[in-house]
């Protein structure tokens, strides 16, 4: 696809198709309506340029503007919405008092919630699954507050529009969808958390979203690969400790 955002931007995304991460950063380009080069990267073969652009993790998503790379998704995000102001909707608050709090529920969601939802699922044994469990339903709780206060009784996060915070907890919900038919259970219950269910509803069905969500399916048997791997990891693990 041809890339830009006007005035003879280019635009490169390096990433993963299954990444939530990636993910977050497609929803960026995605709400701004900036077109760009999409490209896959083998993590097992990571590519020169990945590796050039991002030396310091050497991991995705990676995004190069115009030769320039910018890294971390969230990063990611924040310098989509200042570079193209002019670009779709505005996906910070505008106040300085409403970017800093939801600057810091975006933190939070990336260093409270995002690992523990990963290691619900893919934790090498079943104490480290329960206590990530328990830390999950924690966070999804302090999450389900926020959004009560921040949306103020408006469908998103951003208000009457999907914006920064719905863009980086809208990261999980592609393995969300398809955690229903690998684990089945929902990561928003509508007993648990009635209103981050609902948000997540309204915000799959926004077109901007479903451009770049991948399809389910193909999620559902990537998950089982993944799942594959790390029973085998776990099994290995039990039998060292045996010895």
């Amino acid at each position: 696809m041809a890339a830009g955002g006007g005035g003879g931007d280019e635009l490169k995304l390096l990433g993963l198709w299954a990444s939530p991460y990636v993910l977050r950063a497609k929803f960026a380009l995605s709400f701004k309506g900036l077109s760009y080069e999409n490209v896959e990267e083998d993590l097992h073969n990571k590519s020169e340029l990945l590796l050039s652009s991002n030396p310091v993790h050497k991991k995705v998503p990676v995004l190069i503007h115009n030769g320039k790379p910018i890294c971390e998704s969230q990063i990611i995000v924040e310098y989509v919405d200042e570079a193209f102001p002019d670009a779709g909707e505005s996906l910070l608050p505008s106040d300085p008092y409403d970017r800093a709090v939801a600057r810091f529920w975006a933190a939070y969601i990336n260093d409270k919630f995002m690992p523990a939802w990963q290691k619900a699922s893919l934790g090498l044994t079943e104490k480290k699954k329960a206590k990530a469990v328990k830390q999950m339903l924690a966070a999804i709780e302090n999450l389900e507050t926020a959004f009560k206060e921040l949306s103020k009784g408006k469908p998103f996060f951003g208000g009457d529009t999907a914006g920064y915070l719905d863009v980086t907890l809208g990261a999980v919900v592609g393995w969300a969808r398809a955690g229903e038919v690998l684990f089945g259970r929902k990561l928003f219950d509508a007993t648990r958390s009635p209103l981050l269910a609902a948000w997540m509803e309204r915000f799959v069905a926004l077109d901007a979203v479903k451009a770049v969500l991948p399809d389910n399916a193909e999620l559902i048997e990537y998950g089982k690969m993944r799942m594959a791997h790390y029973a085998k990891l776990a099994a290995a693990l039990a039998a060292a400790n045996k010895k």
